[in-house]
């Protein structure tokens, strides 16, 4: 199956070829196609299975009949990131179109923002606070918006902006179409979606199941040891990139200050940094020159890094929704990925319900002097390694050799890429 069955502009089609994606990914084979008929869409859907591109070319497809320079459609995220993720893959796919995009959100002058609203905007991603000062500004009209576009709706339920959500629709036209899209259901989005979509065609890919590509290791660990555990891993695989999980931005700031101490390449994201230092954080991230990057989770929301090959949860996250989207940056659109959880004795019972999900995919890993005993329930996987060196599966990738203490600084590692098939957004 390939793009070409959507039927697609020419123009479109073109850029999806530049960009060498030609097998649609599961979310996008079924979004698509009534996408393009005009009906709202409901679709849940875990992090990385290629949601974005789902509902930006039919976007972009219906953008190029009628009227340019007016906002014909809104996209609202939950992050800065992920807002900046869509505008990429706006510009990406529309260039040739040349349909034009803007990104709105916090945390940047708001004038350069109203500048670029001045131009022959199609499409606006943006995220919900900043959208409504422009609202009460009077700086955007969007009383063209054709398409409503929900993106990671549970995310902005997690973060208290369902409320802003419906402050933006009541200025938007009644005649729409509306596409949301979530990797849960809570209640309260199912509410939201029931009052925004009339008639919608329900869509579950992997229904808040963790990616099957992905490997599931956990590490039981006093709170003291975490840091050093993290350098033994670190040390002895073989890791393209990775992407750390803290609960905190202190914690996330301190962890990443000590691996930099030790030599790794590192990087940090949370939600105490400026825009610019955010951007310089992911640019480097994507480029290869850090190798690690240390995030909490609403930082981390929009991460789009292709090559993540391994999450590594220093802190346990709150719930098994927030387990599937930790993991879900790594396994993206069928590629491997390995997902290693430490686990302290306040997190004894969320461990145990995520091995009633997991299941007999997850191991317990045991490290010589860094890792503790875990108490065993009868109905907890049996799956125990205890040879001392965090374990040897990794997927087919190569083990990294303990680095020398002579020297501070790691070499650096491959960063080929291979030829992507799919688009992974």
């Amino acid at each position: 199956m390939s793009f070409e069955k959507f039927k697609l502009d020419a123009k479109i089609m073109a850029c999806v070829q530049a960009l060498g994606y030609r097998v649609p990914t599961p979310i996008q084979l079924e979004s698509i196609p009534p996408i393009m008929e005009g009906r709202d869409v409901m679709g849940l859907a875990q992090t990385g299975t290629g949601k974005t591109a789902a509902f930006v070319l039919p976007i972009l497809q219906r953008l190029m009949q009628g009227p340019r320079g007016h906002i014909r459609a809104l996209i609202i995220a939950p992050t800065r990131e992920l807002s900046e993720q869509t505008h990429k893959a706006i510009g990406q796919l529309g260039r040739r179109a040349q349909i034009h995009s803007a990104s709105i959100y916090g945390g940047v002058n708001i004038n350069g923002q109203i500048t670029r609203l001045r131009d022959k905007v199609d499409i606006v991603s943006a995220c919900p606070g900043r959208l409504l000062d422009h609202i009460h500004r009077k700086t955007i009209d969007l009383s063209h918006v054709e398409v409503l576009v929900i993106d990671e709706a549970d995310h902005m339920f997690d973060m208290g902006f369902l409320p802003d959500v419906r402050k933006i629709v009541k200025h938007l036209p009644a005649q729409r179409q509306t596409l949301l899209f979530s990797a849960t259901m809570p209640e309260d989005i199912r509410s939201l979606a029931n009052d925004l979509l009339t008639n919608p065609v329900n869509i579950k890919i992997g229904h808040t199941a963790p990616v099957e590509t992905v490997s599931h290791k956990f590490y039981p660990v006093q709170m003291s040891s975490k840091t050093d555990l993290l350098k033994d891993i670190l040390d002895k695989t073989e890791m393209d990139s990775v992407l750390v999980f803290t609960r905190t931005k202190s914690r996330a700031k301190s962890v990443a200050l000590q691996l930099d101490k030790s030599g790794y390449k590192v990087t940090s994201l949370h939600g105490n940094l400026t825009q610019q230092k955010r951007q310089q954080s992911l640019d480097g991230f994507r480029d290869g020159r850090y190798e690690i990057m240390v995030a909490t989770d609403i930082a981390a929301r929009g991460i789009d890094v292709n090559k993540i090959s391994h999450v590594i949860n220093y802190d346990m996250p709150s719930t098994t929704d927030a387990y599937t989207h930790r993991i879900g940056r790594t396994g993206r659109a069928t590629k491997t990925g390995d997902a290693f959880t430490f686990v302290t004795g306040d997190d004894l019972g969320l461990a145990h319900s995520l091995e009633r999900v997991l299941g007999e995919k997850l191991e317990y890993q045991s490290v010589d002097g860094l890792t503790m005993s875990m108490p065993v329930y009868d109905n907890a996987p049996s799956h125990r390694n205890n040879r001392g060196n965090g374990g040897n599966q990794n997927n087919g990738r190569k083990l990294f050799s303990p680095k020398s203490k002579m020297n501070s600084r790691p070499k650096q590692r491959s960063f080929d890429s291979s030829n992507r098939s799919q688009w992974a957004h």
